[in-house]
């Protein structure tokens, strides 16, 4: 139960941090989901520290799975990401990291956001390097077909455990 209240603290952070508007401010905050980060974002994250993370996903689906091999299929992009989360399960067990809170996004409290995210995610590696060494490991990639045929985009946010008092 105490870790369903941490990652719900920690959602409802991001979310404020996230999407939060000042009211006295003018300015215009925008969002854009992708697939995979790009050169900048990787080579920061594989500069940065090695401590513990925890890495929230925000997901947004495909109405229908689309494979980039081009294969037929009936899938829905939600159906297709189920498949990459049951796979990748051992795969994150491998490198010493787990799944520790996922849902459906129901509704936004506070702020204002173009389009909602479907769902979320929030898996706890031991290090930036287990989960680079994941990202690279050839079952890891034959699984991650299934993620990128359902997703339309997803904000992958790392988080530090330490602070606020959590």
């Amino acid at each position: 139960m105490k870790k369903y209240l941490i990652g719900l603290v920690i959602i409802s952070g991001l979310m404020f941090f996230l999407i939060s508007n000042d009211s006295d401010s003018n300015e215009s905050n925008s969002y854009k989901n992708a697939l995979r980060p790009n050169p900048i974002q990787l080579a920061e994250f594989a500069l940065g520290d090695d401590d513990p993370i925890l890495m929230v996903n925000l997901l947004k689906f495909k109405d229908k799975a689309e494979y980039e091999d081009g294969r037929a299929t009936n899938l829905t992009g939600r159906e297709a990401y189920e498949i990459y989360v049951t796979e990748t399960r051992e795969h994150l067990a491998n490198v010493g990291a787990e799944l520790i809170l996922g849902g459906e996004v129901n509704g936004l409290l506070l702020g204002e956001v173009e389009e909602l995210w479907d769902a979320f995610g929030i898996a706890r590696y031991p290090s930036r390097k287990a989960m680079i060494a994941m990202a690279r490991n050839p079952a890891y990639i034959e699984s991650e077909k299934h993620r990128a045929a359902g997703l339309a985009g997803q904000l992958n946010i790392e988080v530090s455990e330490q602070g606020f008092g959590f």
